[in-house]
């Protein structure tokens, strides 16, 4: 009976969860609309904004085509083609999917057309930087193309906000947290005075920095898992970001090691008759100290600090009985996990 009452609860739960969704999924009109009228968007090549980025093009090679202001911002654009050998993928950027890349290329032969111009900036280097075209640079470049069309930015920090900008291949969270982790190392050289909080928008997520920096040692961790624990625990540090850095490669290595403790684990149950996919997200749940506190609306402080969290969780591990494990502990986990997943 107590396990109907709980199955009962989470199909509940999940209703209302699809309703909540189908609630988000629908956008209200604006109550007044924005940006520039059609008199104030041409820009002539000769303008002050675009100048400089007309006299680049040219000089590797590309021809300028014309120039715009976006009709949101307002911000100059410069429409351009350019020598494929003149763009490079930002360093930061997430690694290339060779197969992704076959696959766009082939979709482009078959349309014909390179319809989707790559966004550059001017990088730190001075050469032109694609924050999110590494994959149609790739592909173009399998088809043999000379020349590629580009949306060439004045803001040079455009190449930082990665991912909003990042959209030709979905991202997950290993590509997220690998991306910005790499970021941030190219900023802590870039700015070293300046605080880890300040690029709060370019990280988006300050979790993402410490999975990052644990992505890089170990590519086939199991993030997704610990996801929910960091959220509730990981704040963007108020250090410099190269000070933060070291601290979180020092969290990023705890967190590895509690995580070779839930493998061990993961190991006994199996030997015990556990098969079930989601041991793993099941004993995570359970060494999570932070499992049963909820974050109020507009709370920014955590429930416990992140080094304090690693050490319970790791003394969790420890003290972990796996013969207290029963199958109907792992469903009903089995069970939120679907849910969080509709």
């Amino acid at each position: 009976m107590a396990k109907a009452r709980r199955m009962t609860r989470a199909t509940r739960a999940t209703g209302s969860r699809r309703r909540a969704s189908a609630g988000r999924g629908k956008l209200a009109p604006p109550a007044a609309t924005r940006g520039l009228d059609s008199a104030a968007i041409r820009l002539g090549l000769d303008a002050s904004e675009v100048i400089e980025l007309v006299a680049l093009v040219h000089e590797v090679g590309g021809i300028a085509i014309g120039a715009y202001r976006e009709p949101l911002s307002g911000r100059a654009l410069l429409l351009a083609t350019l020598p494929l050998a003149a763009v490079q993928p930002t360093p930061f950027q997430r690694d290339l999917s060779p197969t992704h890349a076959k696959r766009l290329a082939e979709k482009i032969e078959e349309t014909a057309a390179f319809l989707d111009p790559l966004t550059v900036v001017r990088g730190e280097d001075g050469r032109l930087w694609t924050p999110n075209g590494r994959h149609r640079l790739a592909a173009a470049k399998s088809l043999g193309l000379k020349q590629v069309t580009v949306l060439i930015s004045p803001d040079e920090s455009l190449a930082y906000r990665i991912l909003a900008l990042n959209t030709e291949k979905a991202h997950n969270l290993r590509d997220r947290s690998l991306e910005v982790a790499r970021m941030a190392r190219s900023l802590a050289r870039r700015h070293p005075q300046m605080r880890e909080s300040q690029f709060a928008q370019q990280f988006d997520l300050p979790e993402l920095l410490t999975l990052g920096l644990v992505y890089e040692e170990a590519s086939r961790f199991a993030g997704g898992a610990y996801s929910a624990f960091l959220k509730k625990v990981d704040r963007f540090s108020d250090r410099t970001l190269a000070a933060s850095l070291r601290q979180r490669a020092d969290y990023a290595a705890r967190l590895r090691q509690i995580d070779t403790g839930v493998s061990e684990l993961i190991k006994a149950l199996q030997a015990r008759g556990f098969k079930s996919p989601y041991l793993r997200n099941y004993v995570v749940a359970r060494i999570n100290p932070v499992r049963f506190h909820k974050i109020k609306k507009g709370q920014t402080n955590p429930p416990m600090p992140l080094p304090q969290a690693l050490t319970r969780m790791a003394a969790a591990v420890r003290a972990f009985k796996v013969d207290s494990v029963s199958n109907s502990d792992i469903a009903w986990v089995a069970v939120g996990a679907a849910a969080s997943d509709s």
